[in-house]
């Protein structure tokens, strides 16, 4: 009878399994008589009770750690409570390391790595450049989600999301349909991947538009509020004429949105502003937002699904590239 569970125990000694839980835990509020009674039921039962020891064991060897570039990051934080979800589903508990934006995120996971031990690793956020460099020292099954790049290839690394060069050319072709041809871009530096590819498409369409694409209505920002709103009062510091805004991410948006307004502008009258990600959020601000939507639990379920292929099939590494819409909000005007 080794494998009871302490169902069986309470099913045996007529208690329920709180009580007998109590017992194990060895708390005070049992009375003695019943706790007799239990032990005797657990030892001939020859029934051990999962210690945290046994637990920890049992848990880190169904362990997946998330690796997270960018604590402010909130569409990281709206993905990672989907690909908790996924994980769970698939029978696995997540583990999430946060990273500065500044940081190596090979050498993180190399350190993780040694110390957890997990099944498999999902990166968010990262830099290509890092990754060519190191990864070829981890040798876990492990998943780069929301980055795409024809500029890694290991055969124990899938990528999965959305192109962001043709997403963010989408995002500005818009802006243009609706008659602007003077459009600033708020968004990452060039060591960030998505950034690069996603100011690339922006350039591309103008380009397509015959617009020249000015470097004047670039302004630098990271994934945060705080920053997006001090890049947008540097553009208008700069006296930089633009009639829309492509911010590379929702956020970036909502902070830079928050300079326009203070500046006595208004958006979409004076201001349109086209985002990235489609947040939550993005649905609830005013003005709803115009954003190009990243179909986040998509690529969640399919992240965990080709990492546990590989963890448990040794199924090669895949990329996957889903689609993202346009969600219409009230932020873009036509001129």
């Amino acid at each position: 009878m080794g494998n009871m569970t302490i169902k069986d125990i309470a099913r045996i000694s007529g208690c329920s399994v709180s009580t007998i839980s109590r017992v194990i835990n060895d708390r005070p509020d049992v009375r003695p008589e019943t706790k007799e009674r239990v032990l005797e039921v657990m030892r001939e039962a020859g029934f051990v009770p999962n210690t945290n020891a046994r637990q920890l064991k049992i848990q880190q060897s169904r362990s997946l750690v998330f690796v997270v570039k960018g604590t402010r990051n909130i569409f990281f934080s709206d993905f990672l409570v989907q690909l908790q979800r996924a994980a769970t589903l698939y029978g696995y508990n997540g583990i999430v390391s946060y990273l500065d934006e500044n940081a190596n995120e090979i050498e993180a996971a190399e350190k993780i790595l040694r110390e957890i031990k997990p099944k498999g690793m999902i990166f968010l956020g990262g830099s290509v450049a890092n990754f060519q460099k190191g990864f070829a020292n981890i040798s876990v099954p492990s998943v780069l989600a929301t980055l795409v790049s024809d500029k890694l290839d290991f055969s124990n690394l899938s990528m999965v999301g959305v192109d962001d060069r043709a997403a963010a050319y989408q995002a500005v072709s818009y802006l243009i349909q609706q008659g602007h041809r003077k459009i600033a871009v708020l968004g990452g530096p060039a060591t960030s991947y998505p950034s690069m590819m996603r100011r690339q498409g922006a350039q591309q369409a103008m380009e397509d538009a015959g617009i020249r694409f000015e470097d004047k209505l670039y302004g630098l920002s990271n994934y945060d509020f705080e920053s997006a709103y001090h890049a947008m009062n540097g553009l208008l510091a700069r006296r930089a004429e633009f009639t829309a805004l492509f911010a590379m991410s929702d956020v970036i948006a909502f902070g830079a949105i928050r300079a326009l307004v203070s500046a006595g502008l208004r958006v979409p009258e004076d201001v349109s502003v086209i985002g990235f990600d489609g947040i939550t959020m993005s649905r609830y601000c005013v003005p709803v937002m115009t954003t190009i939507v990243q179909p986040s639990e998509q690529i969640a379920l399919q992240s965990i699904e080709l990492l546990v292929r590989q963890i448990e099939h040794g199924t090669p590494a895949q990329t996957v590239t889903l689609q993202p819409e346009l969600q219409q909000g009230e932020s873009v005007r036509a001129i």
